[in-house]
């Protein structure tokens, strides 16, 4: 797949963005079937199997020893926490809210590539990244401000919420280590490979067993792979030949999209204050990409 130009990069990240933003009700409905970690692993190894036929064999030899290293321990440490995150959520609703716990990576990715990459933006980045994370501690708080409830929120499944948090973390590590260290090499069909491979290995150990195949089943495995494929594909092409920045911010909205799409797929009710939390998380992304377009009139100048 060649894709020149930045803006048609950036293109790619923006409807990867849409690809993600169905995967979590995906991801959550296959593990109801298949089980945590053996729907897990079949969208993975669905995933690599797509991978490798449209976009060929990961060329290695051009990479460097370091991101090929770091680079796949970042990219499966994520996916392998998401799955779990979301197969281990105590229902549909908490699945949703944890979704949105993992959109903390995109403000995570802009600070980081201040430091990491000499990113510059402009000052009013940080009101929206504040209006951001807030938004998303009104979700978890689930009713009013309340500091205990957001305590007593999480301890009801410590696990998943880690696993949520630690989502973000990686994710944004991730971005920022391809965006310096890929060199425009896009290692994704190996990345599916191995966390499929890991996958399999946990549930070796485990007690699971995977149940017999249905249509419906298969079907939602099916969407699930194309749109963790198809989403992460996209999205390597636009971190590293597009604008990270804009991609980073844009992404502020994925948690309205995922969840509206959740929300109808897994047929959960929402409470009024997640999608305020969730409009807040989009109004934040709105600065922070105010903030950027800004900057880059000023610079043409």
């Amino acid at each position: 797949m060649q894709i020149k130009g930045e803006r048609a990069a950036t293109a790619c990240g923006l409807v990867a963005i849409l690809l993600w933003s169905t995967a979590s009700g995906l991801i959550r409905s296959v593990s109801e079937i298949f089980g945590p970690l053996g729907g897990a692993a079949l969208i993975y190894s669905l995933g690599a199997i797509m991978l490798v036929m449209f976009l060929g064999r990961p060329r290695l030899r051009s990479t460097s020893s370091f991101y090929l290293i770091i680079g796949t321990a970042l990219f499966v440490a994520y996916e392998v926490c998401l799955s779990l995150a979301l197969g281990y959520a105590s229902n549909s609703n908490q699945a949703i809210e944890l979704g949105v716990v993992n959109y903390l990576w995109p403000c995570l990715t802009v600070l980081l590539a201040i430091v990491m990459n000499g990113q510059k933006a402009r000052w009013i980045i940080v009101p929206g990244t504040v209006l951001a994370l807030f938004g998303i501690v009104w979700v978890v708080s689930g009713n009013g401000l309340s500091l205990p409830a957001i305590m007593a929120n999480v301890a009801s499944n410590p696990l998943s919420y880690s696993l949520a948090l630690a989502c973000a973390i990686t994710f944004a590590l991730y971005c920022n280590v391809t965006r310096r260290y890929a060199g425009g090499q896009s290692l994704v069909g190996l990345f599916f490979i191995v966390t499929a491979a890991l996958l399999w290995i946990k549930y070796g150990f485990s007690s699971e067993v995977l149940p017999a195949f249905t249509l419906g089943g298969g079907l939602q495995l099916l969407a699930a792979g194309i749109a963790m494929a198809g989403g992460y594909a996209l999205w390597n092409i636009g971190i590293i030949r597009g604008n990270l920045t804009l991609l980073a911010t844009a992404s502020y909205s994925a948690p309205v999209l995922s969840s509206a799409f959740a929300a109808v797929w897994l047929g959960a009710s929402l409470t009024l204050q997640f999608w305020q939390g969730a409009v807040l998380v989009t109004v934040g992304s709105l600065i922070c990409w105010l903030a950027t377009r800004e900057r880059s009139a000023s610079q043409t100048k």
